[in-house]
């Protein structure tokens, strides 16, 4: 059994990086995400491939992947679907919008304004949205990969600390390394790569992987350590908002994925250490931030955590 998760693992993984070029720790942050039914935000400037990873991953998997381009005009009604009077029937019939998909992606999602934002909160936390006093679910398996520009670019609105504590993890993916970049502009960018990709993992699969991760073991006292860490980021004098319960269970989640992605049925240190910054950064704010910057106070607060909490050994 995990000689076959490792291989539907290792086959999407690589399916992904023969578009997305980029740094492999970005997929595998992704993947994590993915295996803990959780969303993704990916942050960096215009033009570095964030748009690229989220199709290719979309493509990768035989799941229904919609686009929502966000701009300043974008309105909740685009997002969630409205629902239209038929003449006909005297009916109104609600006619879904792009979030009844599998796998979303909420393109440059900070120059919506924060009305529109707000519409993707229930979605994000619940899998199902709330319309004319309906609820309706939303399709399974379910994950939003949002990508934004940095917030000091004209035009964007910052996410409010409700809306960041929704995503499972945030990451920028920075420059491809100069092999990387002089190939893709040797074979003029992704579209071709992209358009010839097939899907590797079904729903079936992908659920299956999901309910893998939660079986993942996770020992007594590695789940201390966590806690530990948590609670750390409590009593932190420089932190005006410490971790919330949320984060905490997120980082227990992204533990665990990351050891199935290392082919691992058990969880150590080491991989709370490798999802820890992504995970809880943007989770919390430095007493010195005024909480619209990149975030660098911030993971530094969370490599000081791991640095003073002890390590079970």
């Amino acid at each position: 059994m995990q000689t076959e998760v490792t291989t539907g693992l290792d086959r999407l993984r690589e399916n992904v990086r023969l578009v997305y070029r980029g740094e492999k720790r970005a997929v595998d942050l992704v993947l994590t995400a993915l295996l803990s039914r959780g969303h993704v935000l990916i942050e960096d400037v215009p033009g570095v491939g964030k748009t690229t990873l989220a199709r290719a991953l979309g493509k990768s998997l035989s799941l229904e992947f919609r686009r929502i381009q966000f701009t300043s005009d974008t309105l909740p009604a685009d997002v969630l679907g409205v629902s239209v009077f038929q003449s006909a029937t005297e009916r109104f019939e609600f006619h879904p919008g792009p979030i009844f998909a599998n796998i979303v992606l909420a393109d440059e999602i900070n120059r919506a304004t924060p009305k529109t934002q707000s519409a993707l909160l229930e979605a994000m936390n619940e899998s199902a949205v709330t319309l004319d006093s309906e609820r309706r679910p939303l399709p399974q398996p379910f994950m939003v990969v949002a990508t934004q520009n940095p917030v000091e670019y004209l035009g964007t609105f910052p996410l409010p600390e409700s809306q960041m504590d929704r995503f499972f993890i945030r990451l920028s993916l920075g420059y491809p390394t100069a092999e990387e970049e002089k190939m893709l502009l040797r074979r003029g960018g992704t579209e071709k790569a992209l358009a010839a990709i097939p899907a590797v993992l079904g729903p079936a699969e992908l659920i299956g992987l999901q309910d893998q991760t939660e079986r993942i073991t996770v020992s007594d006292r590695l789940l201390d350590y966590v806690h530990a860490l948590v609670d750390a980021s409590r009593r932190a004098p420089d932190l005006r908002l410490p971790v919330s319960t949320r984060g905490a269970q997120a980082l227990f989640r992204a533990t665990q994925a990351h050891a199935l992605l290392e082919g691992r049925h058990f969880a150590t240190p080491d991989d709370v250490h490798a999802v820890a910054e992504p995970v809880l950064a943007h989770r919390i704010l430095s007493a010195a931030s005024d909480g619209f910057g990149a975030g660098g106070r911030e993971r530094e607060a969370v490599r000081k955590l791991l640095a003073h909490v002890p390590v079970p050994v």
